[in-house]
């Protein structure tokens, strides 16, 4: 089953493979809006993302031991001829904007993400603060204002 309610051709599309395998394997999509899905079966679905959303994507997989992968990427679908990082399951890449892995700095991502979806200026300084073991700094209402004038005065 496909559903596409699209204004972007699909080969722009930025699409993130998602899985549900109960107490096992979870990928989701933590927010973004996805324009495009295909339904796989009861486990498995494709979402596209058009060139330049943001979304943040949650991984976790565990075995018979515990949990082996928890991590979060947020990412900026690329632009047509614009170059791209991989990711698994992310094809064909995008801009990462912050790669955390470890459930201590996954949890305190998701924190966040309840206050700041979509801002990449906040999601870059995270991202380079926890890589180096700091603490994130909190986003203010004066930031995300700057970022929303920004964003205006480039669409």
């Amino acid at each position: 089953m496909t559903s596409s309610p699209q204004s972007t051709p699909l080969g722009n599309l930025t699409t993130v493979e998602l899985i549900w395998i109960e107490k096992r394997v979870e990928h989701r999509i933590r927010f973004g809006r996805p324009s495009h899905e295909t339904i796989i079966d009861k486990q498995r679905r494709v979402v596209g993302f058009a060139p330049g959303s943001v979304f943040a994507f949650v991984r976790w997989a565990a075995n018979d031991f515990g949990t082996v992968v928890s991590r979060i990427d947020i990412v900026r679908a690329a632009l047509p001829a614009e170059p791209y990082q991989t990711l698994p399951y992310i094809r064909p890449g995008g801009e990462i904007l912050l790669k955390v892995a470890g459930w201590d700095k996954v949890e305190q991502v998701l924190q966040r993400i309840d206050t700041i979806e979509a801002a990449p200026d906040y999601w870059r300084q995270t991202h380079n603060r926890l890589v180096a073991g700091a603490t994130p700094r909190a986003y203010s209402l004066d930031q995300h204002r700057a970022f929303l004038l920004r964003k205006r005065a480039t669409s």
